[in-house]
């Protein structure tokens, strides 16, 4: 059955167009094959090279309008910050007992905020938290002694982008649920941030292909300006 569904989403794209990024989003929304609250995806095929650390790309920003999930935040701090990250929101807070948490197998969060502080204890988790992409990094504002901005931005939608061996970056911009109008802006946003972001190293074209697509639906390929 998922076959047929996907076959008839399919045949409503034109496989050999380039769909301006409003047209492409109507379309990932309409050709979406699931029954629960897909998310929306952005994918982008840059002309980087990964292995060269300044065509390394990596941050985070946060959409116009969220991403329509919510987010569990650990903040790994001590002191006076725990009280702060307690009242900005944060689902856990703690030190070096969240660590020995973690170091026993617990993995409730999705993300984790830490004080500079505490990155020499976190750091000897480096091989629990790097695999899974939970550990905290400065480029991502994740690493601050700002936590209560950095569980603010959490919370209201900030998305991390970081490219993989291939020079793809893959992005949540929101869910079928949201207006057409609030993933474009989403969209935009992301594309303005990717190319605010260029290497100075690119030779040539720098954005080589856009696709958007829902969870389990067809890419729609979006022309890059």
């Amino acid at each position: 059955m998922a076959g047929k569904k996907y076959a008839a989403a399919l045949a409503k794209i034109d496989r050999q167009k380039t769909y301006d990024y409003q047209e492409a989003i109507k379309l990932a929304k309409e050709t979406s094959t699931t029954k629960f609250d897909s998310s929306v995806e952005a994918c982008f095929n840059l002309n980087i090279d990964p292995r060269q650390a300044e065509q390394n790309i990596r941050g985070a920003m946060v959409l116009p309008n969220g991403t329509g999930k919510t987010r569990k935040v650990l903040v790994i701090t001590q002191g006076a910050k725990e009280e702060e990250a307690k009242a900005a929101g944060a689902d856990y807070v703690g030190g070096k007992d969240m660590l020995d948490k973690i170091q026993g197998g617990w993995f409730d969060f999705d993300i984790i905020v830490a004080t500079p502080d505490m990155m020499g204890q976190l750091g000897k988790l480096g091989k629990l938290l790097g695999p899974k992409g939970l550990m905290p990094n400065p480029k991502t504002g994740t690493v601050t002694p700002n936590v209560a901005q950095a569980i603010e931005e959490i919370k209201k939608g900030k998305v991390q982008y970081r490219t993989d061996k291939d020079g793809n970056v893959n992005v949540l911009i929101g869910k079928c649920s949201f207006s057409d109008e609030a993933l474009a802006q989403n969209f935009k946003a992301l594309y303005n941030q990717i190319l605010k972001i260029k290497p100075a190293t690119v030779k040539g074209a720098y954005i080589k292909s856009v696709t958007v697509a829902t969870t389990m639906g067809p890419g729609v390929k979006v022309t890059v300006e």
